[in-house]
């Protein structure tokens, strides 16, 4: 595999990828994984030997902080902690944050709130890689898991048709800009208030490649007819706790159970990103039933950074 050159230094979204950094990084991330069986005989076990990656989270997070603290300490890296309240501006400009930290380590992996906090860390430093790991906008990292699910399930991505069920959210945003690139045509089911930002659909349209389709819908059964995919997630994510109730009423016609799989393709695959609320978004029956994909997607989460890590720190690695 040749090695990618990146355009950009940071990975805010899937739009820092081209096409060709995305279906390389699928392409490494399906080779880190055959290869995590060899522990320290892996060849990229020493790849970020030297280097220094600090972590900063400022919501909770389970999946990500545990999956790129492996990946780091499976290449060969090493972990800094940072504490978000003196790291995210709340002490001092978060300029001035990032131009130290870059004095430090090679790079900064950030769960916040805020996607335009990260973008300005990002521009105030010339040197500092730094990766998103979740914003209220968008979760780029999960949508390199999920498409690398995809692929060893169903094989060739290009042509396929996933539909999105629920709030048109950072997970549907990321997944809209990834299934462009790759030619997956996507299907959103929304509520008229919740329904994918018109910015979001702008920006997959521009990157879309192969024919891709992105179809937003108002009914889920529509939405679903036909696809490989049905993908979900929470009706109401972090910092939304005070409008569950309201989002429980919104969203109520959109939960994924049998009778919607069953207007799925035979054999299609049910999606979540996790933590999954069983009873709203999803019932109990699809969650355990054959068609989840969802621990193979966390999984993932795993091997689709350490491909991200060494695609940004060393691509001479790979």
């Amino acid at each position: 595999m040749t090695p990618a050159t990146l355009t950009h230094k940071d990975f805010l979204s899937i739009l820092d990828f081209d096409a060709l950094d995305l279906e390389r990084c699928l392409e490494l991330a399906a080779r880190l994984k055959a290869d995590r069986a060899r522990g320290r005989h892996a060849p990229t076990s020493d790849a970020l030997d030297g280097r220094h990656v600090a972590m900063l989270f400022d919501k909770p997070s389970l999946r990500t902080r545990s999956t790129f603290e492996i990946a780091v300490r499976e290449l060969g890296g090493h972990l800094v902690a940072l504490q978000a309240d003196v790291a995210l501006g709340r002490r001092e400009p978060v300029a001035d944050v990032a131009r130290n930290l870059e004095r430090w380590v090679d790079a900064v992996v950030i769960r916040t709130f805020s996607q335009k906090l990260l973008e300005e860390l990002a521009a105030a430093t010339t040197r500092l890689h730094v990766v998103n790991a979740l914003t209220d906008d968008e979760h780029p990292c999960q949508a390199i898991a999920d498409f690398l699910t995809l692929q060893e399930k169903l094989g060739s991505l290009r042509g396929r048709t996933i539909a999105y069920v629920g709030d048109g959210n950072n997970i549907a945003a990321s997944l809209a800009h990834a299934s462009a690139m790759l030619g997956v045509h996507l299907h959103v089911a929304s509520p008229e208030a919740y329904q994918l930002p018109h910015a979001v659909v702008q920006q997959a349209t521009g990157v879309s490649r192969h024919g891709a389709r992105l179809r937003l819908f108002s009914d889920p059964t529509d939405a679903v007819a036909g696809v490989d995919a049905i993908y979900t997630d929470t009706w109401t994510s972090m910092g939304q706790e005070a409008e569950a109730d309201s989002r429980r009423r919104a969203f109520a016609a959109y939960q994924v159970n049998d009778a919607l799989m069953a207007l799925a393709r035979p054999g299609a695959l049910f999606m979540h990103c996790l933590p999954a609320h069983r009873g709203e978004e999803v019932t109990a029956e699809v969650f355990e039933s054959a068609a989840s994909v969802v621990f193979d997607q966390a999984e993932n989460r795993l091997h689709g950074q350490k491909a991200l890590l060494l695609m940004l720190l060393a691509p001479a690695a790979i």
